[in-house]
C-alpha cells in the first residue's frame, strides 16, 4: 500500500483535550445558529413550493433558464430533460398566480420557442413535514443499525456508541454548516448527510479494527499506546483516502453545476469533518470510557 507519511508517531491521545474544546466549539456555533440566529433555510421538498414543468419546442439550456428567472426577480430549484426539451422548476411558495407568472416570463423572454404546460402542482407544507420526519427516521434508524453492528462486531457497545457520537457530531456540523452559510436544506443535502455517515463510520471501523489487531499482538502495553499506535498506523490510509475523495467532490463543487452544488458541499465538508472525528473525536471517547471503567 501507498505509504503517504512514513512512520509516524503522534500522541493523538494526548492532544484529546484540545481537540474535545474544537468540536464543543462548533457545535455550540451550530446551535447559536440553527436555533437561536438564522435556523435552517429548507427547500421546497420540506417547506412547500410550486413545480412547473413546460415542454419547449426547442432545448434551452438550463444556464439560459436560470438567467431568465434570475434577471426577473424569480429564484428556485432548476431540473433539466434535455430528451423531452422539459425544464422542471420548483419555486418556494404555493401563492396563486406562480406559475402564471412564471410562463409569462417565458412567452416575454423566448417568444420564438414557445412551449407547452405539461404539469403546475403545489407541494403543501404536510407533504414537507412527511419528509422532515421521514429524513430523521432514516438518520435514527441507520444510527441504531451501526450500533448494533459495531457492538457485535467488536464486542463492545462503547465502540459502536463511540463511532454513532461521532456520525452525529459531523452531520450536526454539517447541518450547522448549511444554517450559517443560509444554504438550503433538501433532498440532496440530506442524501449527502446519509452518505457522509456511511463514509465516517466505515473510516472509523478501520481505526478499531487495527485496534483490535493490536491489543491481541501487543498486550503489554497500555491502552493509551495501544490507540496512538492505532492511529499512527492507518493515517497514511485515512488520508490517502481523504485526498482522493475530496478531489472528486471538489470537482462536482466547481464544475458540477448549480443543481448539484449543495450535495457536494454537503459532503466536501462532511469528508474533511468526518476524517477529523474519526481520529480526534470516536477513539478518544473509547479511551476515556475505559480508563473511568478501571477506575
Amino acid at each position: 500500500m501507498i505509504q503517504f507519511f512514513k512512520k509516524t508517531n503522534f500522541d493523538f491521545v494526548g492532544k484529546r483535550k484540545i481537540f474535545f474544546g474544537l468540536s464543543a466549539s462548533l457545535i455550540l456555533i451550530s446551535i447559536f445558529s440553527i436555533f437561536f440566529h438564522k435556523g435552517l433555510n429548507y427547500g421546497i421538498d420540506f417547506s412547500g413550493g410550486t413545480l412547473i414543468q413546460l415542454k419547449f419546442n426547442q432545448h434551452i439550456p438550463l444556464s439560459d433558464v436560470r438567467n431568465i428567472l434570475s434577471k426577473n426577480g424569480v429564484t428556485g430549484e432548476l431540473q433539466d430533460f434535455p430528451q423531452q426539451n422539459s425544464i422542471l422548476v420548483k419555486v418556494k411558495g404555493t401563492e396563486a398566480g406562480i406559475s402564471e407568472n412564471i410562463q409569462g416570463i417565458f412567452k416575454r423572454e423566448v417568444p420564438q420557442n414557445p412551449y407547452v404546460l405539461e404539469r403546475s402542482e403545489y407541494v403543501g407544507p404536510t407533504i414537507g413535514k412527511h419528509l422532515v420526519n421521514q429524513a430523521f427516521f432514516a438518520l435514527f434508524w441507520s444510527f441504531v443499525g451501526i450500533i448494533v453492528y459495531v457492538a457485535f462486531r467488536f464486542k463492545s457497545g462503547i465502540w459502536g456508541a463511540a463511532g454513532v457520537i461521532a456520525i452525529i457530531h459531523d452531520v450536526f456540523i454539517t447541518v450547522g454548516l448549511f444554517s450559517v452559510l443560509n444554504r438550503e436544506i433538501n433532498i440532496n443535502v440530506i442524501a449527502a448527510l446519509l452518505t457522509l455517515a456511511g463514509y465516517s463510520i466505515n473510516d472509523t471501523i478501520v481505526i478499531f479494527d487495527r485496534m483490535r489487531e493490536n491489543i491481541r499482538l501487543y498486550r503489554k502495553d497500555t491502552l493509551y499506546e495501544l490507540i496512538n499506535r492505532s492511529v499512527n498506523e492507518t493515517l497514511s490510509r485515512t488520508v490517502i483516502t481523504s485526498l482522493t475523495v475530496l478531489l472528486v467532490l471538489l470537482s462536482l463543487f466547481f464544475f458540477g453545476g448549480e443543481v448539484i452544488h449543495d450535495f457536494a458541499l454537503a459532503l466536501l465538508f462532511g469528508v474533511i469533518i468526518g476524517s477529523y472525528s474519526t481520529i480526534f473525536v470516536a477513539t478518544p471517547i473509547v479511551y476515556e470510557w475505559e480508563k473511568r471503567k478501571t477506575q
